[in-house]
């Protein structure tokens, strides 16, 4: 049973829509998720790392892939660690911070970062082939009003 299921006809058209997009986001991470591990032998949690840094080719601090990531420096450092042991990425000293750690992508990281983007862009593609070009803008549109409404708005009490 998923998350929409939950939900019936007296709950209100806005928390059945939650749901929904609740629902719909977990399956497509589901199929992401296998993708990853069946194509690549590899894990969502080290998809995401190597895509920070390669949207920042010169590096992040441990410190920040954690901010981006939205995890412990931990769970950072272990991915790290094993994304450094297959030749992935690489941790340099940052010249005014002896304690603090670059980590960038090697040319090896950066290909197999590649090979993987192009395939998972492929499965969100085919994940939301169900709908028409005009739909995805229209959805795309729609949710970032929703984000916007709740970037300018306070957190509930």
């Amino acid at each position: 049973m998923d998350l929409e299921a939950r939900a019936h006809e007296q709950h209100h058209d806005a928390l059945r829509l939650w749901l929904r997009m609740l629902t719909c986001s977990q399956l497509i991470e589901q199929r992401v998720r296998s993708g990853l591990r069946e194509k690549f032998a590899t894990t969502l949690p080290r998809f995401d790392l190597m895509a920070q840094l390669e949207r920042s080719p010169e590096g992040l601090k441990m410190n920040e892939l954690s901010r981006r990531m939205m995890v412990t420096g931990g769970n950072v450092t272990g991915i790290t660690d094993q994304l450094e042991a297959e030749g992935f990425v690489e941790r340099t000293a940052v010249a005014n911070d002896r304690r603090a750690l670059c980590i960038r992508l090697t040319a090896a990281g950066r290909k197999a970062f590649a090979d993987m983007a192009e395939v998972h862009e492929g499965w969100i593609v085919d994940a939301l082939a169900g709908l028409s070009e005009r739909e995805v803008a229209t959805l795309h549109k729609l949710l970032g009003k929703v984000k916007q409404h709740m970037n300018s708005n306070e957190a509930p009490a």
